[in-house]
């Protein structure tokens, strides 16, 4: 038999195997496609690669990305929909019922995805970008000086520290102060000298800023982009840092792994000296929480006076809760962990100026398996992006929600519908420290000074995140006492 023939013969057999297979991926092909558009979220992907992001980062910028970008499609398609962000296609969530679901299903359904430029500029050994086990452990040890109870002996340096700064930076009769600015030095100065032990150098504030720039840009070392200006300010915190941690280590080292001094630093170290966290973890992580309890609580205090300028009898009810502490006390008297319970007006003020002006829109998250919500399927590797807007301004949990109510905080919030923090695993361990920072302050300003907003309309912008564009102006008259 001939090449030819035989040739001929296989081509007989082959044939018709193979139009089966291909029949058959095609059909089950057909029938995935038809499947998936039926019960994937509906929405618009527009584009390939950049789909909606140019509507995105615009909306972002002008911080209005929640009645520019993501109402409007919650109006067209519900409280779930796909869109295609930077490439990736992602499906939004809005409600406290998908805040519950996806925050509370780290580790099992999705897992934390942020930016390139984020991950480099935070750190890669940061409990951002660590999981599971490791980032309990990491997460138990940053929360024991960080919780309520860990909090209750800083607060007396807290005090100290606040009346400090506003002696030194307020004086004056009639002075304008940047609120915003000024409590962003304040908040800064506390984590690094209350909180951690370490001396703020000149030039410090500002080095963190040029990271924070960075942070959602292009990971493109391009010589003047604003990466490339910040990994390079990322690369001067961290040789400081490695500096602060080695003397700490050696000091510690020297005095028998004494950690008696209370700081989060010493605690960090001592884990570092006793083999259970490396030098990277612990710098990545003073990096991450720098970032975390100042630049948010410093808007969070900013929006607080602003709301408190706007409603002055929710002001004058503010300032005689603070009387009648102030009363208890001797002037020079530091406030005491139970002063700061009795501040219950106050911490619904805070609450309320952060459920209108949230200090984070949001994050993102990327599914790990194939995910089943609400009649849809997520597929696995999709990114899921959920709002706080989509619960702090829905009328479903808060009654005239584009209203200021602080007593609407006397009831009980639905689990999830608030969510300035986050929530689940990942809830932002800074909270309780963001709390009392706020407490403190606010206590000191109205019971010290007359204050009166430049520009009580102050447009919010984002870069990157959300702050006053004029920086929030105030002008202020010391008290007579």
């Amino acid at each position: 038999m001939s090449m030819d023939m035989i040739y001929d013969v296989l081509l007989l057999i082959l044939l018709p195997i193979l139009l089966v297979i291909v029949s058959f991926n095609f059909l089950r092909h057909k029938q995935c496609c038809q499947r998936e558009k039926k019960r994937l979220p509906p929405g618009n992907m527009k584009f390939p690669l950049i789909g909606e992001t140019i509507e995105f980062f615009n909306a972002q910028r002008r911080n209005q990305l929640f009645e520019e970008f993501v109402h409007p499609r919650i109006l067209k398609y519900g409280k779930i929909f796909k869109t295609r962000i930077m490439g990736s296609p992602t499906v939004v969530v809005n409600g406290s019922e998908a805040n519950k679901f996806f925050l509370t299903n780290e580790f099992k359904l999705v897992k934390s995805s942020w930016p390139s430029s984020s991950v480099q500029l935070m750190g890669t050994d940061s409990i951002m970008e660590k999981d599971g086990e490791r980032h309990r452990f990491l997460r138990s040890l940053i929360g024991t000086s960080l919780s309520y109870a860990g909090l209750e002996n800083l607060v007396p340096k807290l005090c100290n520290h606040v009346r400090f700064f506003l002696e030194s930076k307020w004086q004056g009769h009639g002075n304008t102060i940047s609120l915003y600015r000024s409590t962003k030095i304040l908040t800064f100065s506390i984590v690094f000298e209350c909180l951690l032990g370490i001396k703020v150098e000149q030039g410090m504030l500002e080095t963190f800023e040029r990271v924070l720039e960075g942070v959602f840009s292009p990971a493109i070392m391009f010589p003047g982009s604003r990466f490339s200006r910040a990994k390079k300010a990322r690369m001067e915190i961290e040789k400081a840092l490695t500096k602060a941690v080695r003397e700490k280590r050696k000091e510690m080292e020297e005095n028998l792994h004494n950690e008696k001094d209370g700081m989060l630093l010493s605690k960090l170290v001592n884990g570092l000296i006793h083999g259970e966290i490396n030098e990277k973890e612990v710098i990545d992580n003073v990096v991450l929480l720098v970032f975390a309890a100042h630049d948010t609580t410093s808007f969070a205090i900013a929006m607080t006076f602003r709301m408190l300028a706007e409603h002055p009898k929710c002001y004058r009810k503010l300032l005689q809760e603070h009387i009648d502490i102030a009363n208890n006390k001797r002037r020079e008297e530091n406030l005491s962990i139970n002063d700061i319970k009795k501040m219950k007006y106050t911490w619904q003020v805070a609450r309320e100026s952060m459920r209108l002006f949230p200090p984070i829109f949001g994050s993102f998250r990327k599914a790990i398996t194939d995910i089943e919500y609400e009649g849809y399927t997520i597929p696995k590797g999709w990114k899921v992006l959920w709002t706080t807007y989509g619960t702090h301004y829905n009328e479903e949990y808060f009654k005239e929600a584009q209203s200021f109510k602080p007593s609407r905080f006397e009831e009980e919030i639905p689990q999830y519908a608030f969510v300035p923090f986050g929530g689940g695993p990942r809830v932002c361990a800074g909270y309780q420290l963001a709390k009392i920072n706020i407490l403190i302050l606010v206590h000191y300003v109205v019971t010290r000074y007359e204050w009166f907003l430049l520009h009580p309309q102050e447009p919010i912008i984002m870069d990157p995140l959300p702050l006053p564009s004029l920086g929030m102006p105030i002008r202020i008259f010391p008290k007579q006492n």
